[in-house]
């Protein structure tokens, strides 16, 4: 073995001032000391990792027989093998080792989402999460590889979070067709659309269905979904209904009006009728015109004005005809019982004569004397003849003729008859009918 001339000296001094020589143990001794300080095992080179070697005591190299040598990994690598190396009499170090890169756990895959990695899942690695489209990433975006073989964030997860788009029509503006209060109308019912994994709830309405017929006014529409994550979608639109209106018109005084629809929308008709004893001048009907105003000139009711000066009893009924009723007491003479207590009878009945427009006609007498009176007016005697004539009423005996207002003979009495009775057989009258429906509506009755 060739050794350089320094540590020759070294070895020689040694053996020349510690050992006799012939002695048997200093030759035991020269070759330990000899061992201790030559260079015996090969030098340790780790990868990733630093190396800290220690001679035997009064040794001088790091690679001699019974070297011990320290292992640590530098940052990020971890060793695999003893930490403390001892070079043996073999001339190889008591273990193999290597400085491996750490390694963290697999991330795992987030559900509608995944991954990006530098460098796998080693030491110092960066991964980045994504996530599919609609779903909105919860946690860190991104993590790294620590030394404690630990990621730095917890897993990131994707969660649905935005909400399912759902679009409603414009709003519709309707106006309603003549003599109408409500419109049809439909629309398309608008379909949901999920962003994430397009499964949605039935869509919820709020408010009328596509066609139903709208009332005049603003109606709120409203539509509602929800996706499986339990986000809500909503969209809103209004329905206008317009109905156009001429404005409300009054029933004249002493008078009726009845009116279809609701009375002031167009195409709506309102007719006028007068209570007895009062004539209609005027229009007996108006139509609600395209133009929002009122057909014909406005109504009133007017006192009865009957004429008594006419020729014939048929012209004078005929001033009658569908206005009054008419109920002529003919008796022979004034002091007959049967008249007089009849007529007081119907003079304390007076407002359910007026309420069923009752007309009462007097005769009294015999031709020539014979008097016609309607109220204050008195007949010419030729005409209460006429009449009596006509009607066929006795002329010497008391009797009474209910009249209807067509002029058709309803009832004949000859004796007396209470009001009563009289008025349970008016109210039977067809016209009768409409007549107490207006006057409930107006609120006309009597008190007895």
């Amino acid at each position: 073995m060739f050794l350089p001339g320094h540590m020759m000296a070294n070895l020689l001094h040694l053996l020349a001032t510690q050992v006799p020589v012939g002695n048997e143990e200093s030759g035991s001794f020269r070759k330990e000391v000899f061992v201790q300080n030559t260079p015996w095992c090969s030098p340790i080179k780790v990868k990733y990792g630093d190396v800290y070697c220690r001679a035997p005591p009064g040794g001088y190299y790091k690679t001699a027989l019974g070297t011990r040598c320290d292992i640590r990994c530098r940052k990020g690598y971890e060793l695999q093998g003893s930490s403390q190396l001892i070079c043996q009499s073999n001339k190889r170090w008591s273990d193999k080792v290597i400085c491996k890169q750490k390694r963290c756990p697999t991330l795992a895959m987030p559900a509608n989402g995944g991954f990006k990695c530098v460098d796998g899942a080693y030491f110092n690695s960066r991964c980045e999460y994504y996530c599919s489209p609609g779903y909105t990433l919860k946690g860190e975006r991104t993590v790294t590889c620590m030394d404690n073989k630990a990621w730095s964030g917890r897993p990131a997860s994707c969660v649905d979070m935005e909400p399912p788009r759902i679009k409603c029509p414009s709003v519709k503006e309707r106006i309603a067709e003549p003599n109408k209060l409500t419109v049809r109308v439909s629309w398309e019912t608008p379909e949901g659309r999920d962003t994430a994994d397009g499964i949605l709830t039935d869509v919820i309405l709020k408010g009328l269905p596509p066609g139903s017929n709208f009332p005049e006014g603003d109606h709120k529409i409203e539509y509602t979904v929800y996706d499986r994550a339990e986000n809500k979608g909503t969209c809103k639109f209004r329905v206008k209904v317009r109905v156009r209106r001429c404005g409300k018109l009054n029933a004249p005084e002493n008078g009726y009006m009845k009116c279809s629809s609701d009375g002031d929308n167009y195409g709506a008709t309102c007719e006028f009728s007068c209570i007895g004893g009062y004539e209609l001048q005027g229009s007996p009907a108006r139509v609600c015109q395209s133009n929002l105003a009122w057909s014909g000139t406005e109504p009133t009711c007017a006192a009865m004005n009957v004429n008594v000066g006419v020729r014939t009893a048929a012209t004078l009924l005929d001033q009658f005809y569908e206005k009054r009723r008419l109920l002529i007491v003919s008796t022979p003479t004034a002091r007959n019982l049967l008249y007089r207590m009849q007529l007081g009878m119907l003079q304390q009945a007076q407002c359910g004569l007026d309420l069923r427009h009752v007309t009462v006609v007097e005769l009294v007498g015999v031709f020539p004397t014979l008097i016609g009176r309607i109220r204050a007016k008195i007949m010419p005697p030729a005409l209460a003849l006429q009449l009596r004539l006509l009607l066929r009423i006795p002329l010497y005996s008391f009797s009474m003729v209910l009249v209807d207002k067509h002029g058709m003979d309803k009832e004949r009495y000859v004796s007396l008859v209470t009001p009563m009775a009289l008025f349970n057989l008016i109210d039977t009258f067809p016209l009768r009918k409409e007549e107490m429906i207006l006057q409930a509506e107006m609120g006309q009755t009597c008190n007895t």
